[in-house]
C-alpha cells in the first residue's frame, strides 16, 4: 500500500482572497476538504466543501473584493481563467455583457500523489484511457498523477489547455515530474496544439484534459492511429453519456441507426431500425469516476458499446479504496462458459467469447458451426517478414462472389482457393440470407461438419476480415505489407518531387498507424480523413 500524499499551496490562494474572507475560512477550519470559494458582485461568498457550502461573511461581496482578487491573480485567457503562478489553483471569471467581472470562482488545485495506485496497471499497458466523471470528482488529479508516473519511463507530452495540469506560468508545477508541458493560446486552438505535439516533439504518451469539441475528438482519433499513447478526460459520467453525445461519441466508436429487413428485425424481436457501433474506438479503455474513491472500469471499450446498443446490461470491473488506503478490485462477471454444451447447439466465436444463440444476437462475419470447430493444421507458421506459405485452404463460395474472394486473398497473401465442389471444400462462406433460409448447400456443409463463415455483405473487406480470422492473422498482419509499404513509398516520393499531397487507399487504423510513421521518417506530415471504413491517410508537406 503507497501512503497518499496531498500538496496544495492553500497558502497562496488565501493570499489573493479579500482579508475578512481569509479570517472566515480559518475560522471554517475545515481546510482539508474545501474545494472552492464563489464570490458573486452583491452576493453573500460562500465556500464549497465536500460535504456542503457554508456561509463566510454577512457582507455582501463588493467590486472593491473582485478588483482585489484580479489585481492578485495572473492574466485572465479567452476562457476566462486564470491562475496563481507556480500552483495549480484556477480562478474562473463570470463577466457582465461589457466585459466587467461581475463574479469569480476560485478553484483549490491539489497534487495529490499516490493516487495512481488504483489505477497503475491499466495506465502502465500502453493502452489509450478515457477518463469521465462529474466536475469537481477528482479527473485532472488522476491525469495529473498519469502524466508524473508515466513520464519516469517515456516521453510524456501535456497539452494544458487552461494550466490546470501544470499549473500557470512558464515553469510547470512540479507534481507533473519529468512530463513536458504545451501551453494552448486560445481553447478553440487545442485540436492543433494536439497535433502539434505529435509532430513536433515526439512523444510516447499524450495527456489531454477536456476534450469537449468535435475537432479535439478528430484530433485524438489522428494521435491515436499513431501509436501514441493518449490519456484524456471528456465531459460526460458514464458511457451511455458519452455515446448519446453527438460532439464527442467518436471517441468511443460512435453509433448510427441501421435499418433491418423484416425477417431480422422479427428474429431479433425489436423494431427495424436499431443502433450500432460506427466505427473502432479511439480509446481502448474507459474509467468512470463514480466518486472520489470508487470508479468502473470499462477494459474494453468496443466490446461494451456493442453491449450498450444490442439492449445487454454493462457489467464494468468496480475498484475503490477504502478508508485504510487499500484498494479493492471486483472483476467483472466472465462471459457465460460453453463448456459441456451438448452437440448440435450452435455456437457464435467472437470477440467478446462465446454465446449460445439463445441469449444472443447473430453475429455477422464470423464463424457460424454445430459443433467445436475444426483446427487447421499449418505446414509453416506464417512470418509476417518472410512470408512463409502456409497450408491451402478451399473455400467453397455459396452466394459470395468469387472474383471477390480471390482478390481478398491476394490482398492478404493467404493460399484461399476456391473450390468448385462442395465435396473437395474445407470450409463454406455465405451470406446471411442463404444461411437463414437453409438451403441445400448449408446443410448439406453442416451434414459433413464443415465449418461456414457468414458474411454480412458481398464485399472485399468482410471476405478479408473471415480470411484473417481462418489463417489466425492478427489485424497488423491482415493485410499484404509489401503492398502497403510500396504504395506508401511511392506517394512520398511523390509530395518529395513536388506534388502538392497524396491520399492513400481507406485502410484499417493498424495500417494508417505504418502510414503516418512512414511518412514522419520521411519528414512528411500527414492526417487521417474521413470516417471509417473509408477513413484514409493524406500525406503533404508542412
Amino acid at each position: 500500500m503507497k501512503q497518499i500524499r496531498i500538496t496544495d499551496d492553500l497558502h497562496a490562494l488565501m493570499a489573493v482572497l479579500p482579508p475578512h474572507i481569509i479570517g472566515a475560512l480559518e475560522k471554517a477550519n475545515n481546510s482539508d476538504n474545501l474545494l472552492e470559494i464563489v464570490l458573486d458582485l452583491g452576493r453573500l461568498p460562500m465556500a464549497r466543501f465536500v460535504d456542503g457550502e457554508v456561509q463566510l461573511s454577512d457582507m455582501e461581496v463588493t467590486r472593491v473584493d473582485i478588483d482585489h482578487v484580479d489585481a492578485l491573480t495572473g492574466e485572465f485567457d479567452a476562457d476566462n481563467r486564470a491562475g496563481i503562478e507556480r500552483t495549480l489553483h484556477r480562478i474562473s471569471a463570470i463577466r457582465n455583457r461589457h466585459g466587467l467581472i461581475v463574479g469569480l470562482t476560485c478553484r483549490v488545485g491539489r497534487a495529490v500523489y499516490g493516487t495512481i495506485e488504483i489505477i497503475q496497471d491499466l495506465v502502465e499497458s500502453g493502452k489509450s484511457i478515457l477518463l469521465l466523471g462529474k466536475p469537481g470528482i477528482g479527473k485532472t488529479t488522476m491525469l495529473r498523477e498519469s502524466a508524473r508516473f508515466l513520464a519516469e519511463t517515456k516521453r510524456v507530452i501535456i497539452v494544458d489547455t487552461s494550466n490546470e495540469i501544470g499549473g500557470d506560468g512558464d515553469v510547470p508545477h512540479p507534481a507533473v515530474g519529468k512530463a513536458r508541458r504545451m501551453q494552448v493560446a486560445t481553447p478553440s486552438l487545442q485540436h492543433e496544439v494536439m497535433i502539434e505535439a505529435v509532430e513536433n516533439h515526439n512523444p510516447e504518451v499524450v495527456i489531454i484534459d477536456e476534450i469537449g469539441r468535435e475537432l479535439e475528438a478528430m484530433a485524438a482519433r489522428t494521435i491515436a492511429e499513431r501509436g501514441v499513447q493518449l490519456v484524456a478526460t471528456a465531459h460526460g459520467r458514464t458511457l451511455e453519456n458519452l455515446l448519446l453525445n453527438p460532439t464527442l461519441s467518436d471517441l468511443v466508436g460512435g453509433i448510427e441507426s441501421v435499418t433491418l429487413s423484416d425477417e431480422e428485425a422479427r428474429r431479433r424481436g425489436t423494431q427495424k431500425t436499431v443502433l450500432e457501433r460506427r466505427s473502432p474506438p479511439t480509446f481502448d479503455m474507459l474509467i468512470e469516476l463514480q466518486e472520489r474513491d470508487r470508479l468502473a472500469v470499462h477494459p474494453d471499450v468496443a466490446q461494451a458499446v456493442d453491449t450498450l446498443v444490442r439492449g445487454y446490461p454493462l457489467q464494468p470491473e468496480i475498484r475503490w479504496r477504502d478508508a485504510q488506503n487499500e484498494v479493492h478490485v471486483e472483476k467483472a462477471p466472465a462471459p457465460p462458459s460453453t463448456r459441456g454444451m451438448a452437440q448440435g447447439t450452435r455456437r457464435t466465436y467472437s470477440a467478446g467469447g462465446d454465446r449460445t444463440a439463445t441469449d444472443a444476437p447473430e453475429p455477422e462475419g464470423r464463424y457460424l458451426h454445430k459443433a467445436t470447430p475444426p483446427t487447421i493444421e499449418y505446414e509453416q507458421a506464417l512470418d509476417i517478414a518472410e512470408r512463409k506459405p502456409i497450408h491451402k485452404v478451399r473455400i467453397y463460395p455459396y452466394g459470395v462472389a468469387r472474383n471477390r474472394l480471390q482478390q481478398a486473398a491476394q490482398r492478404l497473401g493467404v493460399p484461399a482457393f476456391v473450390a468448385r465442389e462442395i465435396s473437395e471444400a474445407d470450409l463454406v462462406m455465405t451470406l446471411r440470407t442463404y444461411y437463414r433460409s437453409r438451403q441445400q448447400p448449408i446443410t448439406e456443409a453442416e451434414s459433413r461438419g464443415l465449418p461456414i463463415y457468414v458474411l454480412r455483405a458481398n464485399t472485399v473487406a468482410q471476405m478479408e476480415q473471415s480470411l484473417a480470422e481462418i489463417f489466425n492473422l492478427s489485424q497488423e498482419n491482415s493485410w499484404n505489407l509489401n503492398e502497403v509499404t510500396n504504395q506508401t513509398e511511392s506517394a512520398i516520393q511523390a509530395v518529395l518531387n513536388g506534388q502538392r499531397w497524396v491520399d492513400l487507399p481507406p485502410a484499417s487504423s493498424a495500417i494508417r498507424r505504418i502510414q503516418h510513421e512512414m511518412a514522419r521518417q520521411a519528414q512528411l506530415v500527414s492526417h487521417s480523413y474521413g470516417k471509417d471504413p473509408n477513413r484514409r491517410v493524406r500525406i503533404f508537406r508542412e
